[in-house]
């Protein structure tokens, strides 16, 4: 089976695993990146080993131009000596800037939101006009779907990352996980916007977020 230099490359940035051992890796599994992580650890060559603790890091603040979003942030690694790179302090920049760009975002992961939180959306998205003459089973997929991308919408990590937004902000991390070689972890984030909770436009913080990113 020919195993492409992309697929190579996705599993390194996974497991910190050499490229031959990567290749290897997947040669003996057919292709499956999941079965070559597993083959990988057998053999002791990941290298990222994410069940680590991560106890240091950086609290860090990041305020949107203008002064109107502000946003708390805490992540993990595992030494002070990562924790002090300029790798790692950009890493952590750049995730407040995704939180403060996604208004939608309220949890780090999908499993991180509520049932009851789910049972709401469920319940905003069955009651939608546009289902009311569907078929049951066509209904039942649609809604499915729907709750799938918006709680995906809500958790920060399957966000796509604004500076390549080809990957989510979780591979991003991994990437990150690679190449500093230890576990990173976002543990907390708060998201403030002036006025919160008083009734008031909208304003698009992605586009003005975004666009401060490309002019950098």
């Amino acid at each position: 089976m020919e195993i492409s230099a992309q697929v190579v490359k996705q599993l390194r940035e996974k497991t910190g695993a050499g490229m031959m051992n990567c290749k290897q890796a997947l040669k003996e599994t057919n292709g499956d990146i999941n079965k070559a992580i597993a083959w990988l650890q057998q053999k002791s060559f990941v290298t990222c080993n994410y069940t680590r603790i991560a106890t240091e890091g950086l609290i860090s603040s990041y305020i949107h131009t203008g002064g109107k979003v502000g946003v708390l942030l805490e992540v993990n690694c595992e030494t002070d000596f990562v924790s002090r790179s300029q790798e790692f302090q950009t890493l952590v920049r750049d995730i407040a800037m995704q939180i403060a760009a996604y208004a939608n975002i309220e949890y780090i992961h999908v499993v991180d939101i509520p049932a009851e939180v789910i049972a709401q959306e469920t319940e905003i998205e069955i009651g939608r006009d546009d289902l009311a003459n569907k078929p049951d089973n066509i209904k039942d997929k649609i809604i499915q779907g729907r709750i799938e991308k918006r709680l995906k919408e809500m958790s920060l990590m399957d966000q796509p990352y604004m500076r390549s937004p080809a990957i989510t902000v979780e591979q991003h991390i991994k990437q990150a996980i690679a190449k500093l070689g230890e576990n990173i972890q976002v543990r907390r984030f708060n998201r403030f916007v002036l006025g919160q909770g008083i009734e008031k436009p909208e304003s698009h913080f992605a586009q003005e977020v975004a666009s401060q990113i490309r002019s950098k």
